[in-house]
């Protein structure tokens, strides 16, 4: 995808596109997964939109939930969603974070003539 150790060190410009598509990535997966979220902790937990968007985002930033849960099927939601939100945060951030990884790597790395 990205050019190899061989290959000239990209433009500015083409780091800052890079940068720009995988932030445009990351965050929408990350606001896909909130509303998904949103939507299980509305039909699990009978929420209402309000607790069930602070709940869904306090999970994905790692705080915790803010409202007792009192049904079994939203419990077992809210702790499949923790371990999976936790997941994805990381992988986001990979993601995000791949082209100026790369680019500090193959500065790093590149053969002068």
């Amino acid at each position: 995808m990205y050019e190899k150790k061989h290959h000239p060190l990209a433009s500015r410009r083409t780091l800052l596109l890079r940068i720009l598509k995988t932030s445009i990535l990351a965050f929408s997966i990350l606001i896909i997964w909130l509303m998904v979220g949103i939507m299980g902790y509305r039909i699990t937990c009978n929420f209402g939109w309000y607790d069930s968007l602070l709940n869904a985002a306090m999970i994905m930033s790692g705080m915790g939930p803010t409202k007792d849960i009192a049904y079994n099927w939203g419990k077992v939601f809210a702790s499949v969603y923790a371990i999976i939100s936790g997941i994805l945060f990381i992988t986001c951030v990979g993601i995000f974070l791949t082209p100026i990884v790369h680019r500090f790597l193959h500065k790093f790395h590149l053969e002068t003539k």
